[in-house]
Formats: structure tokens, C-alpha cells, sequence
């Protein structure tokens, strides 16, 4: 856990939670805790395609 860190797509207060894929710094309302992504990369990272294996990262 970090001290006195907030989110950098809102600014909250945050307990830490880290992209993997771009190392913001986020809260729980921006991560994405099945892929570890914040809110942008997760969004990037859904399949768009029916057969779930288009992938735009």
C-alpha cells in the first residue's frame, strides 16, 4: 500500500493500484482488477470482434 497517493485519472485518494500495461497509478473506481489495466488500457485491451480474439493494445 502507498501513502498519500490519488489517482491519476481522477484524483482520489487510492491504495496503489498500478496498470501492468502503463504503470498509472489508479484507484479502484479506474482498474480493472481481472486484467490489472486501468480504466484506459482495459478498454483498449476488449476483444472487438464476436469471436473474442481481436485485441488492440
Amino acid at each position: 500500500m502507498i501513502d498519500d497517493t490519488h489517482c491519476e485519472l481522477c484524483s482520489r485518494p487510492t491504495d496503489g493500484a498500478v496498470c501492468r500495461r502503463c504503470g498509472t497509478i489508479v484507484c479502484r473506481m479506474h482498474f480493472d482488477a481481472e486484467l490489472r489495466f486501468c480504466a484506459e488500457c482495459a478498454a483498449r485491451a476488449k476483444p472487438t470482434g464476436r469471436r473474442g480474439d481481436t485485441f488492440h493494445l
